[in-house]
């Protein structure tokens, strides 16, 4: 008998069906996710403009609408998380004595509520924001160029005083008004170049931050003359009036390299009106 050579099965049309289907889900998906992205840029987009007015800024400052999918929060017209960025921002006020160049300002602004054809559309008009976590950053170029009013200074960095344990606060939810700090730098004595570390505290006094100077550690002690020069030098009030959106400074941190000074306010337009 002559042997028969087995057939093979021809593909079933099902099996091509399901791929399809599968390939057309998949680009639908990335199709809406690429339109979810781009909706979401326009809102940032116009968002940006507003707060440039509001903030006063000289560039667009950098906006970011947490949370995925945007489309949802659209249509419910509530936008969880939105944050607002700048860096290098100047503040001046010559009545009240304020002169800031290098501020870092962050707002966290919590349910956003703007209908989205008046968002895309920079109608923001009737927005409102249920709660804003703003904070201000004043980095060590401006202690510097503060402190060099009093005595010339060089370098001038800001550490927290890890000598200092922070004490466990009866309530953990309170916001901290004062906070251990060192600062070290360098001044000039009689064409000498000295080295100092001066360790104290920060505190929030009418919302404005006051350096006080407790220890002033000095790497030539032959020059222990100077000490209560550099402490007066040091003990400089920075006031850098209101935070964003008119928030109130309730807190003070110290990090490695700024003081940072932070609020919250509840139900505030997203514009002036």
């Amino acid at each position: 008998m002559t042997a028969h050579t087995p057939t093979r099965p021809r593909p079933k049309k099902k099996s091509r069906r399901g791929k399809f289907l599968i390939v057309t889900v998949i680009v639908l998906a990335v199709l809406l996710v690429a339109a979810d992205f781009a909706l979401a840029a326009a809102g940032e987009y116009q968002i940006a403009q507003r707060m440039r007015e509001k903030l006063q800024l000289n560039e667009d400052p950098s906006v970011r609408i947490n949370g995925f999918p945007f489309m949802l929060q659209a249509v419910r017209g509530d936008y969880k998380h939105v944050r607002i960025e700048a860096s290098g921002v100047p503040i001046k006020n010559e009545q009240q004595g304020v002169d800031l160049r290098d501020l870092d300002i962050v707002a966290d602004l919590r349910h956003t509520r703007v209908e989205l054809a008046d968002l895309l559309a920079g109608n923001v008009s009737k927005a409102t924001i249920d709660k804003v976590e703003g904070s201000i950053k004043i980095k060590a170029l401006d202690l510097n160029r503060l402190a060099n009013q009093v005595t010339p200074f060089d370098k001038l960095s800001i550490e927290p005083d890890n000598r200092v344990a922070t004490p466990t606060p009866t309530d953990v939810n309170a916001p901290k008004t004062t906070a251990a700090i060192k600062i070290s730098g360098q001044t000039t004595v009689a064409g000498k170049v000295v080295t100092v570390a001066a360790y104290g505290q920060i505190a929030l006094v009418s919302g404005a931050i006051q350096i006080n100077i407790d220890d002033i550690e000095l790497e030539d002690t032959s020059l222990k003359e100077i000490i209560p020069q550099l402490r007066q030098a040091l003990a400089i009030k920075i006031d850098p009036g209101t935070l964003p959106f008119g928030a109130t400074p309730t807190a003070v941190e110290v990090e490695s390299g700024a003081f940072i000074l932070r609020g919250v306010i509840t139900d505030v337009p997203l514009v002036q009106r």
